[in-house]
């Protein structure tokens, strides 16, 4: 990690749901805080294509959907935390607020529950782009 903060974070969005990956685009928008970089979205309907995408590597967020069909978020973020090297911080959607211990099973660094609250999402992507890049990371 350097200290100069990149100029953007590429945020990979996996959901089978289309709308699901929209409605977190426009959520976060291309800037969850000020302080943190733009965001460029990539995003994934299937696991293949995710492990794809971080095999590649140049992912600074991944933001998972507990509820896709038909591998979920949560087994998702446990397969990746195990097998990706360097795995970047991971946001769950879950379906529930009841569902957050099975987030921390499935040791994403935060949650978020559904329908998508814009203010809550932002507030978890700036803080694991923080967390990724530390704390002065504007662009």
């Amino acid at each position: 990690m350097s200290n100069t903060a990149p100029q953007t974070a590429t945020v990979l969005v996996y959901s089978d749901d289309a709308n699901t990956r929209q409605q977190v685009r426009l959520a976060a928008g291309r800037r969850p805080a000020s302080d943190v970089p733009k965001v460029e979205y990539l995003e994934c309907a299937t696991v293949p294509a995710v492990l794809a995408q971080l095999e590649k590597g140049g992912i600074d967020v991944c933001v998972l959907d507990g509820e896709a069909v038909p591998v979920g978020g949560m087994g998702v973020c446990r397969q990746i935390k195990d097998e990706v090297f360097h795995c970047p911080p991971v946001l769950l959607l879950i379906g529930r607020p009841q569902d957050a211990w099975l987030a921390t099973w499935s040791r994403a660094d935060a949650s978020v529950t559904h329908p998508i609250d814009p203010v809550a999402l932002s507030e978890s992507l700036a803080g694991l782009l923080r967390q990724r890049f530390g704390h002065r990371a504007a662009g």
